[in-house]
């Protein structure tokens, strides 16, 4: 196939997953299965369970690297900035809709802005059991893939601290970023998706269940707290009452271990809170959100019918977001994501497990998925997605003032100058990642 002249999308959908099929150089091909030998007369009938639950052959969803190309494309449409847009046009109803939708809420509550991390780490989930499954399937060593795991986790950590210390003159130790997160929750997943399935729900109710004892055994701050002191502000209206006043913001057990453990780094200044509420020990109940994706993981690589495997993921979806919400309706437990309560586990996963399942629906059930293929080309290169949405934005408005001038992007009237250049930032990062796609280029840890 002539992908070089083609101006055919669906021969370049097909060179896409093609690429991101091919096995590992130098890696050994499974050998086929010996022929069944026929059952004895008495034998028997087949455990029909054990079947279902017996992981299919190998082969790529197009849901997932969809739903993976739909969260990265909500993280890098930051450049569009709907908020600033909203404030300079006045009262516009859907502007102030999109703006809500790419901001982060104070404490409680959801937008959709706030499920691109959640969405992040459900899918490390499900790719974690996907991959493994491979692996195994072309026969890679057991222990070659705990090296690789391990080292993923460290790089993933890494990656996230020299990100948050670009412009700064000593490194910035923080542990709160997606990358950080996932790469301290990696290994520990990776080591449960080992074990049987039961592992994987022991695992998650112990997360859940540990986590929320931890807060609530924690003690509450006492009436004449000092919030100003640890950067919250007089007119802040998310205090909690009761049991959630365990998880007030910067007053909870998360905020007082950071106030140890972030101080033992190299700091220009002691540190004493976070702005923003968020900690480093979100990383436990957050491989409690990897433990969702890898049981929906799990389901989709069954044997099971897709009508059984949407079903499933669907009721999950309702079960999680339903429970999620009751703990933060009676005050057992607020939903706030950037502490990662167990309650904001259950909600944010149900929404991941009813995303995952219309992506399925629309994608693999259907047989249809070019219509996803613009957002496959972004989830299949993720890594390189999120490197290019935190570095290369001033570049581009640079650029495209030097070489364009100012005014091009003011056409449509001052107001609406972000949204405009945005768009055309935006359509650069695309367009990177599907050269990249075009010459086979996936950014891999």
């Amino acid at each position: 196939m002539d992908t070089e002249n083609s101006g055919n999308a669906f021969a370049y959908e097909r060179l896409l997953e093609d690429a991101a099929s091919e096995p590992a150089a130098g890696a050994v091909p499974a050998s086929p299965p010996p022929p069944a030998e026929p059952p004895a007369a008495n034998a028997p009938p087949p455990d029909a369970s054990v079947a279902a639950d017996k992981p299919a052959p190998w082969k790529r969803l197009a849901s997932v690297d969809a739903y993976r190309g739909f969260v990265m494309l909500l993280m890098m449409a930051e450049v569009l900035h709907f908020s600033r847009v909203s404030e300079a046009i006045g009262d516009c109803s859907v502007m102030r809709f999109l703006a809500h939708h790419q901001s982060h809420v104070p404490w409680r509550g959801c937008s959709l802005h706030d499920l691109i991390q959640p969405s992040f780490s459900f899918l490390v989930g499900v790719s974690v059991f996907l991959s493994l499954n491979h692996r195994r399937s072309r026969g890679d060593a057991l222990g070659w893939t705990v090296v690789h795991a391990a080292w993923r986790a460290v790089l993933l950590t890494v990656l996230g601290i020299w990100l948050r210390s670009l412009g700064r003159e000593q490194p910035n130790f923080t542990f709160e970023d997606t990358l950080t997160q996932i790469g301290l929750g990696y290994f520990p997943l990776f080591l449960i998706s080992l074990a049987p399935k039961r592992v994987w729900w022991i695992s998650l109710l112990v997360i859940l269940v540990g986590t929320w004892g931890a807060f609530a055994l924690f003690p509450a701050p006492p009436a004449d707290f000092d919030y100003a002191a640890v950067g919250v502000d007089d007119g802040w209206t998310e205090h909690g009452e009761g049991l959630a006043a365990h998880w007030n913001k910067n007053a909870n057990l998360a905020w007082k271990f950071d106030t140890w453990f972030l101080n033992l780094f190299p700091r220009a200044e002691p540190f004493l809170f976070n702005s923003g509420g968020y900690a480093t020990l979100s990383f436990i109940p957050t491989l409690g959100t990897s433990l969702l994706g890898l049981i929906a993981g799990g389901w989709l690589l069954s044997n099971r019918t897709s009508w059984a495997k949407l079903g499933m993921m669907i009721v999950a979806g309702g079960v999680c977001l339903g429970a999620g919400l009751a703990l933060d309706h009676f005050g057992i437990c607020p939903s706030v994501k950037r502490i990662w309560t167990p309650s904001w586990v259950l909600v944010s996963g149900g929404w991941c497990f009813l995303l995952l399942a219309g992506f399925y629906l629309l994608n693999d059930m259907t047989g249809f998925a070019a219509w996803s293929f613009p957002l496959r080309v972004i989830g299949m290169n993720s890594i390189a997605a999120y490197m290019i949405a935190h570095l290369i934005e001033g570049f581009l408005r640079s650029n495209f003032q030097t070489f364009l001038g100012e005014e091009l992007f003011h056409m449509a009237g001052d107001a609406y100058e972000p949204l405009v250049s945005g768009g055309a930032v935006l359509a650069i990062y695309w367009l990177i990642l599907f050269w990249m796609a075009r010459r086979k280029l996936f950014l891999r840890i």
